[in-house]
């Protein structure tokens, strides 16, 4: 396995040790549990925990924090699946389930927040892989990232599957206090045999709308990235609206639907996955996404059509392009986006 550019400290050719680390510079644990059983954690202390966004990023935010890499909501999808092979892992099942931990991650952030060159940018969470989750509970990252940002009144979001992020409720309206913080779930369907087969390590999505409700509840204004909407497995008109509908119900502020889009890495792990569950549909994806990654333009202008025209039927509309949503919000707000407003397809999931 390659270390080098995740190390605090680099190998040097003259440590005889080329791109790997010693064993005393990453430690490699399992832990016998049932959460974790086939799991393996490779603990890692980084150089630099902030990243620049490529400028030829589709991206609507110029800086990430990624905590971990690899994944186990194990969704057959997952576009960073790709990253894993920087690394020589496999990007299938190694991706799922050999999860890199980047074990000082808060205090790393906080250092590079105080810095005379870190100009308070907006940092964008949860955008490769989870940062909630299953390994986020006995590492606890999150709490001291979130304190590191909320000193330093610097201006966040969280893009997450995990209901986890309800145990960091306190730390969230704290930040909120000082400074923007967007918080997004996704919820691409809610149909329950799809979520079991796609996204298996992924609490179910009546469980990411419940944290949805309490976040509202408490408060905490909260958009669902209704992603990915999944061609002809999730894209049927009723499939749309008992999800919006769902999602309406949760008090959810905003709804942003992206169709599935397929990157090398995750399309031919996705595609695999396809010809064992659904092979009826394998030539039909082959047409639907010969052009590339991503679904036909009016393909997408047509779910996103739909689904607006759902949003607005349940009263709630799509969220502001690339914009933190603040928790608490003012006294004054400006006018809300109107609901036949066009979005940007990310790349988010």
């Amino acid at each position: 396995m390659r270390w080098d550019h995740l190390a605090e400290t680099p190998s040097t050719p003259q440590s005889g040790e080329g791109a790997l680390f010693g064993m005393s510079a990453v430690r490699t644990r399992t832990f016998d549990t049932p959460e974790f059983r086939g799991v393996t954690f490779h603990e890692v202390r980084a150089r630099s925990i902030l990243n620049r966004v490529p400028g030829a990023s589709r991206m609507p935010f110029e800086w990430t924090v990624n905590p971990y890499r690899g994944c186990t909501h194990a969704c057959v999808y997952c576009f960073a699946r790709k990253s894993h092979s920087y690394l020589d892992l496999d990007t299938g099942l190694g991706f799922d389930s050999q999860i890199v931990v980047k074990v000082n991650a808060p205090e790393l952030l906080r250092r590079q927040l105080g810095s005379r060159q870190w100009q308070g940018a907006h940092i964008a969470m949860g955008t490769n892989v989870d940062c909630y989750q299953r390994a986020e509970g006995r590492y606890r990252l999150m709490p001291g990232i979130i304190a590191a940002l909320r000193d330093h009144a610097n201006p966040f979001s969280i893009l997450t599957k995990g209901t986890l992020i309800l145990r960091d409720l306190d730390l969230l309206l704290q930040a909120a206090e000082a400074t923007e913080v967007g918080i997004s779930v996704s919820v691409g369907f809610t149909d329950q045999a799809l979520w079991r087969t796609v996204e298996p390590g992924t609490p179910s999505p009546e469980r990411r709308l419940d944290a949805v409700r309490t976040l509202t509840g408490h408060g905490i204004g909260c958009g669902v990235l209704m992603a990915p909407v999944i061609p002809f497995l999730g894209d049927h008109p009723d499939q749309l609206r008992a999800t919006v509908r769902a999602i309406a119900e949760a008090g959810a502020t905003s709804v942003t639907p992206l169709v599935l889009h397929l990157r090398p890495g995750a399309r031919e792990w996705f595609m695999a996955w396809l010809g064992e569950h659904h092979p009826y549909l394998v030539r039909r994806y082959e047409r639907l996404y010969a052009g590339g990654s991503y679904a036909p333009t009016w393909y997408q202008r047509r779910i996103t059509r739909l689904v607006h025209e759902l949003a607005a039927e349940y009263g709630i509309g799509p969220a502001g392009r690339g914009m933190p949503r603040r928790i608490r919000p003012e006294p004054e707000q400006g006018p809300a986006l109107p609901l036949g407003q066009e979005p940007t397809q990310l790349t988010l999931l």
